[in-house]
């Protein structure tokens, strides 16, 4: 056990691992006795409150942001580790038929097919809906979603109003999906107008124990937990 057990770890984590990280942190501590403080966010949200000085021990952020982090001084050099990486998908109800989201055009086609489309909304933060609200412009469909655009406050959002039928189909990482009951993941949105995104943990400077830090970063990023990680709907990096 941690020499600090009686001191919880502070962890920031992006808002879409949240079904894994409960199953991998209770895991964690019943093995090795340390106490997390877990808080999940939008990536936006979560680096808000940092620049707006709250503190934490381990940050899982988008890879970019992390990196940047690291290079400005604000994480242990060398501590930073991809974790696991998620893509925007199409969920459509359980029952219904698969819309076409193979190629490109058979995405943009879906798109004008449906009648209403639920998609994280980009003021919330997330990374699927900032890529989302640049993705419609660039598609020369902006108008046209704005009149059928159901936006919602979080992945889970989108993929419940699919299920409700209240949305023809959904758009949102598919790490947000699959937890939703009645729904399904019909494809990632296709090459090159998807997004992956990649999930990366590093140890804050500040953190005062640093090896339980690494220790809860491996713990993370084991091979063993491959499954836990897929099942949830995202892949590991090789």
């Amino acid at each position: 056990t941690s020499r600090n057990e009686h001191m919880a770890l502070k962890i920031l984590f992006a808002r879409s691992m949240t079904t894994v990280v409960h199953a991998l942190a209770g895991k964690f501590t019943r093995a090795t006795g340390q106490r997390l403080d877990i808080t999940f966010a939008t990536v936006g949200a979560l680096q808000a409150k940092l620049a707006a000085g709250e503190r934490a021990d381990i940050l899982i952020l988008g890879a970019p942001a992390i990196a940047k982090m690291e290079q400005a001084g604000a994480i242990v050099p060398g501590s930073s580790k991809d974790i696991a990486r998620t893509s925007i998908g199409v969920a459509a109800r359980s029952d219904a038929p698969a819309p076409d989201v193979s190629t490109a055009e058979a995405f943009k086609q879906t798109l004008s097919a449906a009648r209403t489309i639920a998609f994280s909304d980009a003021a919330v933060g997330g990374s699927a809906g900032v890529h989302l609200a640049e993705l419609w412009g660039r598609i020369g469909m902006a108008d046209e979603i704005k009149r059928k655009a159901m936006p919602q406050k979080s992945g889970g959002g989108v993929a419940t109003r699919v299920a409700e039928g209240q949305a023809d189909i959904g758009l949102t990482l598919i790490a947000e999906i699959v937890p939703i009951s009645g729904v399904r993941v019909v494809g990632k949105i296709p090459p090159p107008l998807g997004n992956d995104t990649t999930y990366a943990a590093g140890i804050s400077t500040g953190c005062a124990d640093q090896a339980a830090a690494a220790a809860f970063i491996a713990a993370l990023a084991q091979p063993a937990e491959r499954e836990v990680w897929t099942a949830a709907g995202f892949e590991r990096p090789e």
